[in-house]
């Protein structure tokens, strides 16, 4: 576990009228130095509004906004995804990787700090993945202002230009190169809660209608070598404070099997959905990070694994499940009965 330095970013509130409308963002810092939870991802909306929790699956969610000041959420899960067309080179670096897949070869022309690709199904969730370059000195290439680790790509899309809604991004203490026995047993990934539903904006399906993860429970991620499909197992709402007790983000090195269980034990202690999936250590994991609330700055969480030998992707019926668990639970979830019943 890699921890260096702390730094807490207030969250802000952003409201969105009308297209013309500018974005204001309020940002505050302590008076020592320190760095921020990574990601202090923030929705483009109001404060939300919030629902009484549904007691049959425990389900913490906020109110739909108005249908006047929201994208149509169907009409973003049939928006056409951008490819490798969309991405131009803009300069001639070329890497000389052996095993390097053509497609990323063409997207490094693009940002030599791009490292792979993140798809989800069902969502916008289809983009490059950049990772973070780390503390960021003046005039080396990202800007004339010095710029702390995990904060870059916040703001700035794949061009290195601002952009308040910025770009999926990789924390810059993970490993997910060509070697797998040096990759991170976590890797984790943070973007924006957008309310039109780009960046990590759609990540909210999964709690609004916790049935919509039957559906898609597969997160697709590529390296610059090879692809990779991982396994939704749980998710939650966390605090992003730096000040928590639950510092996930600082949590990409778990060697040890007493870490390894920490982790996952303490995000399924406050999962909205018991999966049922099946985890253990050894697994490669992945964690998406996005905001939930800025009222209370927290962090909506989605803890995946990688597929094992014998189980495939887009199949959940080859996934390995905890059965004893889930079977007592297919009783009391409506949305769990209702799968296996098609399943059987």
């Amino acid at each position: 576990m890699n921890v260096t330095k702390v730094v807490s970013i207030a969250s802000a509130c952003v409201a969105v009228v009308s297209l013309s409308v500018s974005v204001i963002m309020m940002r505050q810092k302590e008076e020592e130095p320190y760095i921020p939870a990574p990601n202090p991802v923030i929705e483009e909306s109001s404060e939300p509004e919030y629902e009484e929790p549904d007691n049959e699956q425990n389900v913490i969610s906020y109110a739909p906004k108005p249908e006047s000041n929201v994208t149509n959420e169907s009409e973003n899960r049939n928006k056409i995804k951008p490819t490798v067309l969309d991405y131009l080179p803009v300069y001639d670096y070329v890497p000389t990787n052996s095993g390097m897949s053509e497609h990323s070869k063409l997207m490094m022309k693009k940002n030599d700090d791009i490292v792979g690709w993140l798809r989800i199904n069902g969502t916008q969730v289809d983009y490059p993945l950049l990772k973070d370059p780390g503390d960021i000195m003046p005039n080396t290439g990202y800007g004339s202002q010095f710029v702390e680790y995990n904060e870059y790509y916040l703001h700035h899309d794949i061009n290195r230009q601002y952009l308040f809604e910025g770009n999926i991004y990789m924390d810059c203490r993970d490993d997910f190169g060509s070697d797998e026995t040096k990759q991170s047993e976590n890797i984790v990934i943070y973007g924006h809660n957008m309310l039109n539903g780009s960046q990590f904006g759609n990540l909210r399906y999964y709690y609004r209608d916790l049935s919509y993860y039957w559906s898609n429970p597969f997160v697709y991620l590529s390296s610059n070598y090879k692809d990779y499909t991982y396994v939704i197992v749980s998710f939650c709402v966390t605090s992003g404070n730096a000040d928590t007790d639950f510092r996930y983000w600082d949590m990409e090195e778990l060697d040890t099997a007493e870490d390894f269980n920490y982790y996952v034990n303490r995000i399924k202690r406050d999962q909205l959905l018991d999966t049922g999936v099946d985890i253990t250590y050894g697994d490669k994991l992945l964690t998406l990070s996005t905001c939930y609330a800025d009222a209370d700055n927290t962090r909506f969480i989605m803890l995946a694994r990688r597929l094992r030998d014998g189980e495939v992707a887009g199949d959940f019926s080859s996934i390995d499940k905890n059965l004893p668990l889930i079977q007592g639970h297919i009783k009391q979830n409506k949305s769990l009965r209702r799968f296996y019943e098609k399943q059987n």
